[in-house]
């Protein structure tokens, strides 16, 4: 059968949310990772990762049953969910390659006021100690603080802020991509007639 048929199209959006699965459980097992082993210490940073990991499990579980049964209600809610998914993902993606410096440096200022576990982290792992001015004090974890060499956090981070938002935001217009051919995908397959079944039947 061409490429573009029934079997053809099942078998691209089956293969696509068994993709969305992969990627699902590797942020949950990620984030279990990096918590367990003692990498991340804030609790609401793993439980944003896992539970983007559980909604897009959810999405693809859905999906990959309405493609599997050609189940017209789970295809069009699918669809729906998806499409949703990529005008906010697009959105983001495209806020993150638009950032400039200024705009970079207040987001890093916002993300670091926000929490003081996640700063310890930051501490502890670059080896710094506070965010625009060292303020070396009890809690800054870093080991710079023994023979007091340490530098504000900010001009550390600022040096990887522009590369790590533009690697987030060319896999998010990546995956981005991905949903919308998902969602033509779902439109093409709830149209296609089952050449399984009785021909005069529209599933």
């Amino acid at each position: 059968m061409v490429c573009g048929g029934f079997v053809c199209t099942k078998n691209a959006l089956s293969a696509l949310n068994i993709l969305y699965v992969m990627v699902s459980l590797l942020l949950i097992g990620v984030a279990a990772w990096g918590k367990w082993f003692g990498l991340v210490s804030s609790i609401s940073v793993v439980a944003g990762v896992i539970g983007v990991g559980v909604f897009l499990l959810f999405v693809a579980f859905v999906g990959l049953c309405g493609a599997l049964k050609h189940h017209q209600v789970l295809l069009f809610f699918y669809m729906v969910i998806l499409f949703m998914v990529f005008v906010l993902q697009f959105s983001i993606s495209c806020a993150c390659l638009a950032l400039n410096t200024e705009q970079q440096n207040q987001l890093l200022e916002v993300g670091w006021n926000k929490s003081e576990s996640t700063q310890m982290d930051v501490e502890k792992t670059l080896n710094c100690c506070g965010f625009s001015s060292v303020n070396l004090n009890q809690t800054c974890p870093a080991r710079c603080v023994s023979d007091s060499s340490c530098s504000s956090c900010a001009s550390i981070l600022q040096t990887y802020a522009g590369d790590v938002l533009h690697f987030v935001g060319g896999v998010g217009l990546f995956f981005s991509f991905t949903e919308i051919l998902g969602v033509w995908l779902t439109h093409r397959y709830r149209n296609l007639k089952d050449p399984r079944t009785n021909p005069g039947a529209f599933l």
